[in-house]
Protein backbone atom coordinates (compact mmCIF):
# COMPACT_ATOMS: atom_id res chain seq x y z
CA UNK A 1 0.00 0.00 0.00
CA UNK A 2 1.16 3.43 -0.53
CA UNK A 3 2.00 5.75 2.34
CA UNK A 4 0.21 9.29 3.81
CA UNK A 5 2.22 11.16 6.11
CA UNK A 6 0.01 13.86 8.05
CA UNK A 7 1.78 16.75 9.66
CA UNK A 8 -0.73 18.68 11.95
CA UNK A 9 -0.27 20.90 15.58
CA UNK A 10 -3.34 18.63 17.61
CA UNK A 11 -3.90 15.59 18.08
CA UNK A 12 -7.01 16.77 18.82
CA UNK A 13 -7.38 18.90 16.40
CA UNK A 14 -6.77 15.42 13.35
CA UNK A 15 -9.09 13.66 15.71
CA UNK A 16 -12.17 15.99 16.66
CA UNK A 17 -12.57 17.71 12.86
CA UNK A 18 -10.19 15.48 10.14
CA UNK A 19 -10.86 12.10 11.45
CA UNK A 20 -13.48 11.09 9.01
CA UNK A 21 -10.92 11.77 6.44
CA UNK A 22 -8.36 9.55 8.30
CA UNK A 23 -10.88 6.63 8.21
CA UNK A 24 -11.51 7.01 4.23
CA UNK A 25 -7.30 7.38 3.13
CA UNK A 26 -6.95 4.04 5.67
CA UNK A 27 -8.81 2.24 3.04
CA UNK A 28 -6.84 2.74 0.67
CA UNK A 29 -3.49 3.79 2.16
CA UNK A 30 -1.19 3.81 5.21
CA UNK A 31 -1.61 6.52 7.04
CA UNK A 32 0.85 7.74 9.42
CA UNK A 33 0.71 11.03 11.40
CA UNK A 34 3.53 13.49 13.07
CA UNK A 35 1.69 15.19 16.28
CA UNK A 36 2.63 17.08 18.98
CA UNK A 37 0.47 15.45 22.31
CA UNK A 38 -1.35 12.56 22.95
CA UNK A 39 -4.90 13.87 23.42
CA UNK A 40 -6.36 12.03 20.73
CA UNK A 41 -3.37 9.56 19.90
CA UNK A 42 -4.74 6.02 21.48
CA UNK A 43 -8.47 6.84 19.27
CA UNK A 44 -6.26 7.46 16.03
CA UNK A 45 -3.82 3.99 16.47
CA UNK A 46 -6.42 1.77 17.56
CA UNK A 47 -8.22 3.26 13.94
CA UNK A 48 -4.91 1.96 12.51
CA UNK A 49 -3.21 5.33 11.88
CA UNK A 50 0.77 5.32 13.17
CA UNK A 51 1.37 7.69 15.32
CA UNK A 52 5.08 9.99 15.42
CA UNK A 53 5.40 12.35 17.89
CA UNK A 54 6.93 15.62 17.16
CA UNK A 55 6.89 18.69 19.41
CA UNK A 56 5.88 21.75 17.97
CA UNK A 57 5.65 24.88 19.51
CA UNK A 58 1.91 26.27 18.12
CA UNK A 59 2.58 29.60 18.77
CA UNK A 60 6.33 30.74 19.40
CA UNK A 61 8.56 32.05 17.34
CA UNK A 62 11.90 30.78 18.84
CA UNK A 63 14.22 30.43 15.64
CA UNK A 64 16.06 27.09 17.31
CA UNK A 65 12.71 25.33 18.01
CA UNK A 66 11.58 25.84 14.43
CA UNK A 67 14.96 24.11 12.93
CA UNK A 68 14.65 21.66 15.14
CA UNK A 69 11.56 21.40 13.79
CA UNK A 70 12.18 21.63 10.27
CA UNK A 71 15.25 18.79 11.00
CA UNK A 72 12.64 16.47 12.11
CA UNK A 73 10.43 16.88 9.45
CA UNK A 74 13.48 16.14 6.67
CA UNK A 75 13.96 13.49 8.94
CA UNK A 76 10.57 11.94 8.95
CA UNK A 77 9.88 12.22 5.04
CA UNK A 78 13.80 10.37 4.82
CA UNK A 79 12.85 7.57 7.06
CA UNK A 80 8.70 7.29 5.98
CA UNK A 81 8.99 7.71 2.07
CA UNK A 82 6.10 9.04 1.56
CA UNK A 83 3.85 9.17 -1.23
CA UNK A 84 1.63 11.94 -0.30
CA UNK A 85 2.10 14.53 2.86
CA UNK A 86 -1.18 16.45 3.89
CA UNK A 87 -0.55 19.96 6.41
CA UNK A 88 -1.94 21.53 8.53
CA UNK A 89 -1.67 24.88 10.50
CA UNK A 90 0.85 27.14 9.96
CA UNK A 91 4.28 25.75 11.02
CA UNK A 92 3.22 22.23 9.26
CA UNK A 93 2.75 24.10 6.23
CA UNK A 94 5.61 26.46 6.35
CA UNK A 95 8.43 23.72 7.70
CA UNK A 96 6.56 20.62 6.05
CA UNK A 97 5.77 22.09 2.90
CA UNK A 98 9.37 23.46 2.33
CA UNK A 99 10.67 19.94 3.47
CA UNK A 100 8.31 18.76 0.69
CA UNK A 101 9.44 20.80 -1.94
CA UNK A 102 12.93 19.70 -1.47
CA UNK A 103 12.81 16.22 -0.79
CA UNK A 104 10.31 16.31 -4.41
CA UNK A 105 6.98 14.84 -2.98
CA UNK A 106 3.58 15.76 -3.27
CA UNK A 107 1.94 17.34 -0.66
CA UNK A 108 -1.21 19.46 -0.03
CA UNK A 109 -1.25 21.77 2.70
CA UNK A 110 -4.49 23.63 4.38
CA UNK A 111 -4.54 26.86 5.74
CA UNK A 112 -6.96 26.78 8.88
CA UNK A 113 -6.75 30.60 10.03
CA UNK A 114 -4.25 33.30 9.54
CA UNK A 115 -4.64 34.68 12.84
CA UNK A 116 -2.87 37.71 13.84
CA UNK A 117 0.07 36.58 11.34
CA UNK A 118 -0.56 39.32 8.11
CA UNK A 119 -1.32 42.83 10.92
CA UNK A 120 2.72 42.29 11.43
CA UNK A 121 4.31 45.02 9.85
CA UNK A 122 7.94 45.50 8.40
CA UNK A 123 10.23 43.23 8.11
CA UNK A 124 8.34 40.47 9.96
CA UNK A 125 5.65 40.83 7.39
CA UNK A 126 7.94 40.28 5.35
CA UNK A 127 10.00 37.34 6.66
CA UNK A 128 6.62 35.79 7.15
CA UNK A 129 5.93 36.35 3.50
CA UNK A 130 8.84 34.86 2.46
CA UNK A 131 8.19 31.73 4.20
CA UNK A 132 4.74 30.70 3.26
CA UNK A 133 6.21 31.21 -0.31
CA UNK A 134 8.83 29.22 0.04
CA UNK A 135 6.80 26.57 1.93
CA UNK A 136 3.84 26.33 -0.31
CA UNK A 137 5.37 27.08 -3.67
CA UNK A 138 4.98 23.62 -5.32
CA UNK A 139 1.95 22.77 -3.00
CA UNK A 140 -0.17 20.45 -5.31
CA UNK A 141 -3.28 22.29 -3.89
CA UNK A 142 -3.39 24.77 -1.16
CA UNK A 143 -6.60 24.08 0.38
CA UNK A 144 -8.67 27.27 2.05
CA UNK A 145 -11.42 27.29 4.96
CA UNK A 146 -12.62 30.95 3.81
CA UNK A 147 -12.92 33.53 1.09
CA UNK A 148 -10.71 36.24 3.06
CA UNK A 149 -7.91 33.89 3.53
CA UNK A 150 -7.63 33.12 0.41
CA UNK A 151 -8.20 36.27 -0.97
CA UNK A 152 -5.05 37.56 1.30
CA UNK A 153 -3.06 35.00 -0.01
CA UNK A 154 -3.13 35.95 -3.65
CA UNK A 155 -2.75 39.51 -2.21
CA UNK A 156 0.93 38.12 -1.25
CA UNK A 157 1.54 36.12 -3.85
CA UNK A 158 1.43 33.31 -1.98
CA UNK A 159 0.63 30.34 -4.20
CA UNK A 160 1.00 26.79 -4.62
CA UNK A 161 0.04 24.95 -8.05
CA UNK A 162 -3.26 25.11 -7.73
CA UNK A 163 -6.12 25.90 -4.49
CA UNK A 164 -9.79 24.95 -3.35
CA UNK A 165 -11.96 26.02 -1.65
CA UNK A 166 -13.74 24.10 0.94
CA UNK A 167 -16.37 24.63 3.75
CA UNK A 168 -13.68 24.81 6.84
CA UNK A 169 -13.54 20.70 8.26
CA UNK A 170 -17.49 20.43 8.04
CA UNK A 171 -19.18 19.05 10.60
CA UNK A 172 -20.60 15.49 11.66
CA UNK A 173 -23.79 15.78 12.19
CA UNK A 174 -23.98 12.74 13.24
CA UNK A 175 -21.42 12.92 16.21
CA UNK A 176 -23.24 16.09 16.96
CA UNK A 177 -27.20 15.10 16.55
CA UNK A 178 -29.80 17.65 17.05
CA UNK A 179 -30.61 18.13 20.63
CA UNK A 180 -34.31 19.29 22.01
CA UNK A 181 -33.73 22.58 24.14
CA UNK A 182 -32.71 23.00 27.45
CA UNK A 183 -36.27 23.16 29.41
CA UNK A 184 -34.52 25.28 32.40
CA UNK A 185 -35.34 29.05 32.47
CA UNK A 186 -31.66 29.79 33.54
CA UNK A 187 -29.97 30.86 30.30
CA UNK A 188 -26.72 29.61 30.13
CA UNK A 189 -23.58 30.92 27.86
CA UNK A 190 -21.46 28.85 26.52
CA UNK A 191 -17.55 29.69 25.61
CA UNK A 192 -15.46 26.99 24.19
CA UNK A 193 -11.60 27.43 22.98
CA UNK A 194 -8.27 28.53 24.48
CA UNK A 195 -8.59 31.01 27.23
CA UNK A 196 -6.68 34.04 24.79
CA UNK A 197 -6.73 37.56 23.65
CA UNK A 198 -7.68 36.85 20.18
CA UNK A 199 -10.70 34.09 21.27
CA UNK A 200 -11.78 37.18 22.32
CA UNK A 201 -11.85 36.42 26.57
CA UNK A 202 -11.38 40.35 27.70
CA UNK A 203 -14.68 41.03 25.52
CA UNK A 204 -16.63 38.20 27.11
CA UNK A 205 -15.22 38.62 30.56
CA UNK A 206 -16.20 42.33 30.38
CA UNK A 207 -20.25 41.27 28.61
CA UNK A 208 -20.22 38.60 31.78
CA UNK A 209 -19.41 40.64 34.12
CA UNK A 210 -22.40 43.32 32.95
CA UNK A 211 -24.85 40.37 32.27
CA UNK A 212 -24.35 37.43 35.05
CA UNK A 213 -27.11 36.90 37.48
CA UNK A 214 -29.02 34.36 38.75
CA UNK A 215 -31.05 33.45 35.75
CA UNK A 216 -27.62 34.22 33.46
CA UNK A 217 -24.61 32.31 33.31
CA UNK A 218 -21.45 32.04 31.76
CA UNK A 219 -19.63 28.88 31.26
CA UNK A 220 -15.92 28.66 29.85
CA UNK A 221 -14.96 25.24 28.68
CA UNK A 222 -11.31 25.10 27.60
CA UNK A 223 -7.31 25.77 28.70
CA UNK A 224 -6.14 28.46 29.48
CA UNK A 225 -3.35 29.44 27.02
CA UNK A 226 -2.43 32.68 28.05
CA UNK A 227 -1.72 34.19 31.09
CA UNK A 228 -5.56 34.81 32.58
CA UNK A 229 -5.67 32.22 35.10
CA UNK A 230 -5.39 34.54 38.24
CA UNK A 231 -8.05 36.88 36.42
CA UNK A 232 -10.48 34.10 35.53
CA UNK A 233 -9.88 32.28 39.11
CA UNK A 234 -11.06 36.10 40.54
CA UNK A 235 -14.34 36.23 37.98
CA UNK A 236 -14.97 33.04 39.26
CA UNK A 237 -14.54 33.62 43.20
CA UNK A 238 -16.99 36.45 42.19
CA UNK A 239 -19.53 34.72 40.60
CA UNK A 240 -19.47 36.21 37.24
CA UNK A 241 -18.20 32.86 35.30
CA UNK A 242 -17.79 28.85 35.94
CA UNK A 243 -14.85 27.39 34.78
CA UNK A 244 -15.16 24.32 32.86
CA UNK A 245 -11.72 22.64 32.42
CA UNK A 246 -10.93 21.18 29.53
CA UNK A 247 -12.78 18.18 27.79
CA UNK A 248 -12.31 16.83 24.38
CA UNK A 249 -16.14 15.93 24.12
CA UNK A 250 -17.68 19.20 23.40
CA UNK A 251 -21.18 17.62 22.54
CA UNK A 252 -22.37 17.39 25.93
CA UNK A 253 -21.56 20.82 27.18
CA UNK A 254 -23.33 22.72 24.15
CA UNK A 255 -26.09 20.04 24.71
CA UNK A 256 -26.77 21.73 27.75
CA UNK A 257 -26.54 25.80 26.81
CA UNK A 258 -29.14 28.42 25.78
CA UNK A 259 -26.74 29.64 23.33
CA UNK A 260 -23.22 29.05 22.65
CA UNK A 261 -20.98 32.74 22.63
CA UNK A 262 -17.29 32.94 20.42
CA UNK A 263 -16.25 36.79 20.29
CA UNK A 264 -12.68 36.00 18.65
CA UNK A 265 -10.73 38.03 16.35
CA UNK A 266 -9.37 35.40 13.75
CA UNK A 267 -10.75 32.08 12.50
CA UNK A 268 -10.46 29.84 9.13
CA UNK A 269 -13.83 28.25 10.18
CA UNK A 270 -14.89 28.13 13.36
CA UNK A 271 -15.74 24.43 14.10
CA UNK A 272 -17.54 24.94 17.52
CA UNK A 273 -19.61 27.66 15.75
CA UNK A 274 -20.97 24.71 13.47
CA UNK A 275 -20.94 22.08 15.93
CA UNK A 276 -23.07 24.13 18.23
CA UNK A 277 -25.50 25.04 15.32
CA UNK A 278 -25.37 21.05 14.47
CA UNK A 279 -26.41 20.50 18.15
CA UNK A 280 -29.19 23.04 17.41
CA UNK A 281 -28.22 25.97 19.78
CA UNK A 282 -28.12 29.39 18.71
CA UNK A 283 -24.89 31.37 18.44
CA UNK A 284 -23.69 34.80 19.06
CA UNK A 285 -20.21 35.37 17.06
CA UNK A 286 -18.07 38.24 15.69
CA UNK A 287 -19.04 38.83 11.84
CA UNK A 288 -15.90 37.99 10.79
CA UNK A 289 -14.74 35.69 8.45
CA UNK A 290 -14.58 32.38 9.05
CA UNK A 291 -18.18 32.81 11.10
CA UNK A 292 -20.47 34.85 9.93
CA UNK A 293 -20.39 32.17 6.74
CA UNK A 294 -21.83 29.82 9.68
CA UNK A 295 -24.47 31.59 11.38
CA UNK A 296 -27.48 33.88 10.02
CA UNK A 297 -28.01 37.26 12.02
CA UNK A 298 -31.10 36.99 13.72
CA UNK A 299 -32.02 34.17 12.11
CA UNK A 300 -29.75 31.07 13.41
CA UNK A 301 -27.92 33.46 15.78
CA UNK A 302 -26.59 37.40 16.44
CA UNK A 303 -23.75 38.45 15.64
CA UNK A 304 -21.14 41.28 17.12
CA UNK A 305 -17.89 43.36 15.52
CA UNK A 306 -14.63 42.07 16.97
CA UNK A 307 -12.67 43.63 20.15
CA UNK A 308 -15.78 45.37 21.63
CA UNK A 309 -17.34 44.16 24.49
CA UNK A 310 -20.05 46.70 23.61
CA UNK A 311 -21.72 45.27 20.75
CA UNK A 312 -20.88 41.84 22.54
CA UNK A 313 -23.18 42.64 25.51
CA UNK A 314 -25.84 44.05 22.94
CA UNK A 315 -25.82 40.92 21.44
CA UNK A 316 -26.24 38.80 23.96
CA UNK A 317 -29.17 41.61 25.51
CA UNK A 318 -30.73 40.72 21.85
CA UNK A 319 -30.61 36.95 22.50
CA UNK A 320 -32.15 37.36 26.22
CA UNK A 321 -34.96 38.96 24.92
CA UNK A 322 -36.14 35.94 23.11
CA UNK A 323 -39.09 34.12 24.18
CA UNK A 324 -37.61 30.29 24.92
CA UNK A 325 -39.14 29.67 21.93
CA UNK A 326 -37.88 31.68 19.57
CA UNK A 327 -34.64 30.58 20.94
CA UNK A 328 -35.77 27.28 20.09
CA UNK A 329 -36.43 27.79 16.80
CA UNK A 330 -33.33 29.58 16.06
CA UNK A 331 -31.28 26.20 17.04
CA UNK A 332 -33.81 24.25 14.86
CA UNK A 333 -33.19 26.94 11.77
CA UNK A 334 -29.27 26.23 12.60
CA UNK A 335 -29.04 22.81 12.19
CA UNK A 336 -31.12 22.99 9.07
CA UNK A 337 -28.31 25.20 7.48
CA UNK A 338 -25.21 22.57 9.11
CA UNK A 339 -27.70 20.09 6.82
CA UNK A 340 -27.46 22.46 3.69
CA UNK A 341 -24.32 23.50 3.76
CA UNK A 342 -21.97 22.12 6.34
CA UNK A 343 -22.05 18.21 6.17
CA UNK A 344 -18.45 17.04 6.68
CA UNK A 345 -19.11 14.31 4.11
CA UNK A 346 -18.84 17.07 1.67
CA UNK A 347 -15.51 17.88 2.83
CA UNK A 348 -14.39 14.92 2.93
CA UNK A 349 -14.93 14.22 -0.81
CA UNK A 350 -12.99 17.44 -1.86
CA UNK A 351 -9.83 16.59 -0.26
CA UNK A 352 -10.41 12.74 -2.13
CA UNK A 353 -10.96 14.58 -4.95
CA UNK A 354 -7.93 16.61 -4.70
CA UNK A 355 -5.98 12.93 -4.00
CA UNK A 356 -7.22 11.38 -6.68
CA UNK A 357 -6.14 13.91 -9.23
CA UNK A 358 -2.35 12.93 -8.22
CA UNK A 359 -3.25 9.36 -9.29
CA UNK A 360 -1.41 8.15 -6.09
Amino acid sequence: MKKILILANSSGGLYDFRNELVEKLLEEYQVCASLPDEVRSRELTEEGCRVIMTPVNRRGMNPAEDLKLLKKYRELLRQEKPDLVLTYTIKPNIYGGFCCRLAGVPYIATVTGLGSTFQKKGMLLTMITVMYRAGLKKASCVVFQNEENQRTFEKYRIRGKSSRLVKGSGVNLKRHGFEDYPEEIKVRFLFVGRMMKEKGIEELLEAAKALHGPEVVFELLGYCDEDYQDRLDQCEKEGIIRQLGFDPDVHPYIKNCSALVLPTYHEGMSNVLMEASAVGRPVIATRISGCREIFEDGVTGFGCEPKSSESLIQALEKFLALSREEREEMGRKAREKMEREFDREQVVGDYLEEIRKLNI
